[in-house]
């Protein structure tokens, strides 16, 4: 506590990548809230380098990265510990854990990163979201593909971003989806066999749940909807739009479940971003992850006097008062640029024509140029970014539209190398 009663925070670990869209954000979140932030990126320990506020350390070994942690936290003390990406969710754990800094439990932190061990907590607790199947690419799958019940969408259990996450509508395009996750696993973990899902396909529409959890309570900073369909193959995500146009009693059966799901799995504390699914029967939950929105989508919420999703984090975790969880200001809206296809990026034209639309106040391009494009399933970017903001939802999407249509992006395919 400072001499004139306001709260000193203590320093927070941030661990991120080094190539994360949201690190940026944090870092202007600290600086508004005076958190001091040591920022630790994923790097392997041969890289690792060091300096005063950022560190590399290899997360991929959580038990040396816990090590690590615990000889910096010896140092000079930690009040907390925040993954930004999946990659770091596990560590950031098992050292707040050793640590005795608050956290999730481990389980709760795994069930949030594995599919399969999410499914069965829902199915558990009686969390409405889709049947399913556990079933490996190293063993017959012709029987499974006859016997399933179609359409459904095959899944890895660990990817995010919808990647390759493919919807099958009969026993061939089950088959050929399989093969498809098949070689994206292998060409990230090595060879097989690979573990997938394949769950029943729910229609309806999609809205995206950003909220805050403390002790085990869901709080909703924001509900976005969805305005495109994602009914496959593939589900790449492109608009997101809020506040929802869904009705009252909607929008508050859909934190409802979202709040069973977070419990289902034991999820405390901190952030939690929710993808869900409503139809006739009400909501149903696709998925959720114990971290906040990806990209830079979070950039469309602002809270109390302008303070970005960022800042509510860290304040949580640094036992910071917060103003308010209300967000604030005009519709908002951000569209996740899709990649046309596969090839190498040459030239982005239009790019100030679509910022002249109005209601844009930025558009983007994160894709660097000569570099090539891979579209989902197996791809696990954007091309960049458009944001939008005006009176109503409506008019937000609108515009998002707009802009998009004034760019043009010219890709080259790729030469194949012979060898």
């Amino acid at each position: 506590m400072a001499e004139n009663g306001t709260i000193t925070p203590g320093r927070v670990a941030l661990l991120t990548t080094p190539s994360s869209y949201r690190l940026p954000a944090f870092l202007a979140a600290a600086e508004r809230a005076s958190v001091p932030l040591l920022v630790i990126e994923d790097t392997p320990a041969a890289l690792a380098g060091r300096g005063r506020d950022r560190i590399g350390i290899d997360l991929s070994d959580p038990g040396a990265a816990t090590a690590a942690l615990a000889r910096l936290h010896a140092e000079q003390p930690l009040a907390a510990i925040i993954a930004v990406d999946d990659s770091g969710a596990l560590t950031a754990v098992q050292a707040a854990a050793q640590l005795g800094l608050p956290h999730n439990r481990a389980a709760a932190t795994e069930a949030a990163r594995d599919k399969y061990v999410m499914r069965t907590a829902f199915a558990q607790a009686g969390v409405p979201s889709p049947q399913f199947r556990l079933y490996s690419t190293g063993a017959d799958l012709e029987t499974p593909a006859m016997q399933t019940r179609y359409p459904c969408v095959l899944k890895p259990l660990r990817l995010n971003g919808s990647r390759g996450v493919i919807r099958a509508d009969h026993p061939a395009q089950f088959m050929a989806a399989a093969q498809r996750i098949d070689r994206l696993l292998t060409k990230i973990e090595g060879p097989g066999p690979h573990q997938f899902l394949a769950e029943d396909f729910i229609p309806g529409v999609e809205v995206a749940l950003e909220g805050l959890i403390d002790r085990g309570e869901l709080q909703v900073l924001a509900l976005f909807d969805k305005p495109d369909p994602l009914d496959g193959p593939f589900f790449e995500e492109t608009i997101y739009v809020t506040p929802s146009r869904l009705p009252a009693p909607t929008q508050q059966a859909i934190a409802k479940v979202a709040g069973r799901a977070a419990a289902a799995i034991g999820l405390e504390r901190g952030p939690l971003h929710a993808e869900l699914r409503i139809n006739d029967s009400g909501p149903w939950m696709v998925e959720l992850a114990g971290r906040s929105i990806g990209g830079l989508c979070s950039r469309t919420l602002q809270f109390g006097t302008q303070a970005s999703l960022e800042e509510l984090i860290l304040r949580q975790a640094a036992g910071l008062p917060i103003e308010s969880l209300s967000r604030t200001g005009k519709a908002g809206g951000v569209m996740m640029i899709p990649i046309p296809g596969p090839g190498i990026l040459r030239e982005v034209v239009g790019i100030a024509a679509a910022a002249a639309v109005p209601g844009i106040e930025s558009v983007e391009i994160t894709a660097p140029l000569h570099y090539p494009l891979v579209p989902l399933p197996e791809g696990d970017s954007y091309l960049g970014f458009i944001f939008a903001r005006g009176d109503t939802p409506a008019a937000v999407e609108d515009a998002l539209r707009a802009a998009h249509a004034e760019l043009e992006f010219r890709v080259l395919p790729e030469i194949p190398v012979l060898g």
